[in-house]
C-alpha cells in the first residue's frame, strides 16, 4: 500500500470530475505532492499553484473547491489552507494498510521490478596491478557496491566491473626489476608488499643506471607482442595483486561480475582510430592525434602519442564499445573521483561526436569527493597513507573492544564486531551526499549514538529483542488505534516512503538516500520505544499492533542496511 500514490490517484479523478478544463493536465499527480515542513500540517500536501494558470482560478479558489468534493475518508482528509490541498491520514486505517503491505513484502519492502528488461553496467573500485588496496578506494567500492544492490533490488540486470588498471610501461618496469632482484617464493609470500619493494628498488636504480629505463619499455614490448616469459610473469603478477585484493572484497561483501581491465582493450583501440580517422575526427598536434574538443570548451583529447602508444582515453573509448556491444546496457556508470570530472566528459563528447547518441543520455560520471582521514589529507609522498585491509582490522578491533566493555556476555563477540566494524566504516562513507569529502574519524564512526553505524544497527537489534521477548499473543487481533500517537505515525510515514528512498537513489545514483532514510527510521523508533511501552500485559491487541510495528521497523532497517552494503547483527 502506497498513501501517497492513492492519494495521488484520488485526487486525479477528482480534479478531473470537478474541472473539464483538467483533461490536459499531468496524468499522475504523484510526483507533484509534497510532504509538508510542519506535521501540524498534514502528511500531505497539494500547491495548487501549478493548476492555477490552466484552471484561471486563483490558488486559494481551487484548493477550497477540491477540499469540499475531495473524499476517501478510509484514508485521508483534506483542508484548504492558502492554496495548497493538505491531507491528514486516517490513523488507524493507515497503520493497518501500512503493516499489512510491508510485513507481506518480507525483505522486498521497496523491490520492485521497474528494471525489468533495462542492464546498467557499473565501473568502480578499478584497483591498479602491483598496488596495495589503500582508504583512498574505499568511496568507489563501497558506492558502487550499494547501487549494484539497490539497481538489483529494482529489477535491473546489473554488470559490475572492475576496471583493472594493468597496462603501461610501468609493468615492464616491473618485470625488469624481478628479472634483476626477484625471487618468486618472496613475492608469493610478501604479495603486493613484495612488488612495491622490486618497483622502489627499480627507480632507485634507474636513476643511476639511465640504460634501465630501456630495459623496461623493452619488457612491455614484449608483453604488448605476446611474449610468453612477459605475460606469464605479467598474469602472474595480476594474479598475486587479486588475491590481495579479494581478501578486502571479501570482508566487505563486494563481488564482480568482470575483471577486464586496460589490457584487455589494448588490442581492441584499432577499431577506435580507424573509427575517428574514417570520420573526420583525428587531428595531428605535434606528432600526436587528438580529437579537438575547443568547440565544446574542452582541451583536446589525446587519443595517440606521438609514438604511436594509446592512451587512457584511446582504451576508455574501446571499452565504452565493447560493453554497449556485449552487454547492451541502458546505463553506464563510471564510479570515480571528482577530478576526474574533465576525462569523462571529453569521453562522452567523443563518443556523441562518434555518432553514438547514446552516449548523452545512457553514460554518467558518478563523481565523488576526497577522503581524509582524522584530519589529516592521504598522500603517499608524506607517509599519509591507510591501507584498507588494515582500516578494516583496526575498526574490527575497537569495535570488539567496545562490546566486551557494552555487552559481556554477549556470544559471537567476534562475528558482531565485525559486522558493526565494517559496518561502521561502511556507513560513515554513505552517511553523506557522495560528492561531499569525507574525514574519517574512529570516534565518531563508532559510536553507538547518534547517526553512525553501530546506532542503526543497535536498533535493529533492539527491534529483534523486543520481538523475541515478546509473549506469545496467539490470535489476538491488532488494535491499529494503539498507533494513533505521533511517534508511531510517523514510523509509518518514514515505512511508507522507504520505496521512494530506493528510487530515488537509482535515479540520482546516491546512495545517501538510503542511509538517511534508514537512519531516520532508526531514530523514530528509538523515539516510540521511549515514549511507548511496546509490551503491555493490560493491552494485548495494542500489545500486538506495536510488535507488528516493531517487526515492519525491523525488516526494512534491515534491508536498508542491506542496500548500503552493511550487516545486521541479531544481537548487540
Amino acid at each position: 500500500m502506497d498513501s501517497r500514490r492513492q492519494i495521488a490517484d484520488t485526487l486525479l479523478v477528482t480534479l478531473k470530475n470537478s474541472y473539464p478544463e483538467a483533461q490536459g493536465l499531468p496524468d499522475d499527480l504523484y510526483g507533484f505532492l509534497e510532504v509538508p515542513p510542519d506535521k501540524n500540517m498534514g502528511d500531505y500536501a497539494f500547491p495548487c499553484f501549478r493548476l492555477s494558470k490552466a484552471l484561471r482560478k486563483a490558488p486559494p479558489m481551487i484548493a477550497a473547491q477540491l477540499a469540499g468534493v475531495y473524499a476517501q475518508p478510509d484514508l485521508a482528509r483534506a483542508e484548504a489552507v492558502n492554496g495548497y490541498l493538505n491531507f491528514f491520514l486516517n490513523r488507524s486505517n493507515f497503520a493497518q494498510q501500512t503493516l499489512d503491505s510491508v510485513l507481506a513484502a518480507g525483505d522486498r519492502w521497496g523491490a520492485s521490478e521497474e528494471g525489468k528488461g533495462k542492464t546498467v553496467c557499473l565501473d568502480y573500485s578499478s584497483i591498479n596491478i602491483a598496488k596495495r588496496f589503500h582508504i583512498g578506494h574505499l568511496s568507489t567500492t563501497v558506492i558502487g557496491n550499494s547501487l549494484k544492490r539497490i539497481y538489483d533490488f529494482l529489477g535491473w540486470r546489473t554488470v559490475s566491473i572492475n576496471h583493472l588498471g594493468d597496462w603501461g610501461t610501468q609493468f615492464g618496469k616491473m618485470i625488469a626489476a624481478y628479472k634483476h632482484w626477484g625471487d618468486k617464493e618472496a613475492v608469493e609470500r610478501g604479495g603486493v608488499d613484495e612488488m612495491t619493494r622490486l618497483y622502489v628498488r627499480f627507480n632507485q636504480e634507474e636513476a643511476n643506471n639511465p640504460a634501465l629505463e630501456e630495459e623496461g619499455r623493452a619488457w612491455f614490448k614484449k608483453i604488448e607482442d605476446g611474449d610468453p616469459e612477459a605475460l606469464e610473469i605479467f598474469h602472474w603478477f595480476k594474479d598475486v595483486t587479486l588475491k590481495d585484493a579479494m581478501r578486502v572484497y571479501d570482508v566487505l561483501g563486494v563481488h564482480f561480475d568482470s575483471y577486464a581491465g586496460e589490457s584487455f582493450y589494448a588490442d581492441k583501440t584499432g577499431r577506435v582510430v580507424e573509427e575517428l580517422e574514417k570520420k573526420g575526427l583525428l587531428k595531428d598536434s605535434d606528432g600526436a592525434k587528438i580529437v579537438d574538443l575547443e568547440e565544446y570548451n574542452m582541451p583536446p583529447c589525446l587519443i595517440l602519442k606521438s609514438d604511436g602508444a594509446t592512451l587512457y582515453h584511446t582504451r576508455d573509448l574501446a571499452a565504452a564499445l565493447y560493453r554497449k556491444e556485449t552487454y547492451n546496457f541502458d546505463r553506464c556508470l563510471y564510479v570515480v573521483a571528482y577530478q576526474q570530472d574533465l576525462h569523462f566528459r571529453q569521453l562522452f563528447k567523443v563518443l556523441e561526436l562518434m555518432g553514438y547518441d547514446w552516449a548523452k543520455d545512457q553514460m554518467k560520471h558518478v563523481a565523488f569527493g576526497m577522503v581524509s582521514f582524522e584530519g589529516q589529507a592521504l598522500s603517499t609522498r608524506k607517509g599519509v597513507m591507510i591501507l584498507l585491509d588494515e582500516l578494516l582490522s583496526r575498526a574490527q578491533e575497537k569495535a570488539l573492544d567496545i562490546i566486551k566493555e557494552k555487552s559481556p556476555n554477549l556470544p559471537d563477540k567476534e562475528d558482531v564486531a565485525r559486522q558493526v566494524g565494517v559496518g561502521a566504516v561502511v556507513y560513515a562513507t554513505l552517511q553523506n551526499n557522495r560528492i561531499k569529502d569525507i574525514d574519517f574519524w574512529w570516534d565518531r564512526a563508532l559510536n553507538f549514538d547518534g547517526e553512525t553505524g553501530p546506532y542503526v544497527q543497535y536498533t535493529c537489534a533492539r527491534c529483534g529483542s523486543v520481538l523475541r521477548k515478546a509473549p506469545d499473543l496467539g490470535n489476538a487481533a491488532p488494535d491499529y488505534s494503539a498507533l494513533d500517537n505521533d511517534e508511531a505515525q510517523q514510523l509509518l510515514l518514514l515505512l511508507s516512503r522507504f520505496p521512494d528512498a530506493v528510487k530515488d537513489a537509482a535515479e540520482k545514483y546516491e546512495p545517501s538516500m538510503v542511509t538517511r532514510a534508514t537512519t531516520e527510521l532508526a531514530k523514530a523508533y528509538n523515539k516510540f520505544y521511549y515514549e511507548h511501552r511496546v509490551l503491555d500485559d493490560a493491552d494485548p491487541a495494542g500489545s500486538k499492533a506495536r510488535l507488528l510495528l516493531t517487526e515492519a521497523v525491523r525488516n526494512v532497517i534491515r534491508t536498508g542496511l542491506y542496500l548500503i552494503g552493511v550487516e545486521a547483527p541479531e544481537r548487540m
